[in-house]
């Protein structure tokens, strides 16, 4: 199931912050492993480093791995306490 959530730059940007914050606290040997499996149609398997690639980018992938992300709790939010 697919969910298409429509936000405003400011969410998107808070966000973005929250993965940042989580990825610098993240140990660098955890880094290379695997957090998420896209398919092949999107590049397939997604490591912590390929997703700060895609999100510091600012690309379509990375909107959707963050997006996901978040869906999936591994980024904690104000609302996940």
């Amino acid at each position: 199931m697919k969910i298409n959530i429509i936000v405003g730059s400011s969410v998107i940007t808070h966000m973005k912050d929250l993965f940042f914050k989580f990825y610098a606290n993240l140990p660098l040997n955890l880094r290379k492993e695997i957090v998420l499996d896209l398919g092949t149609e999107k590049g397939g398997p997604i490591t912590w480093e390929v997703a700060y690639r895609e999100i510091n980018g600012n690309t379509e992938l990375g909107n959707e791995i963050l997006s996901k992300l978040i869906e999936l709790k591994f980024i904690p939010t104000s609302s996940d306490k």
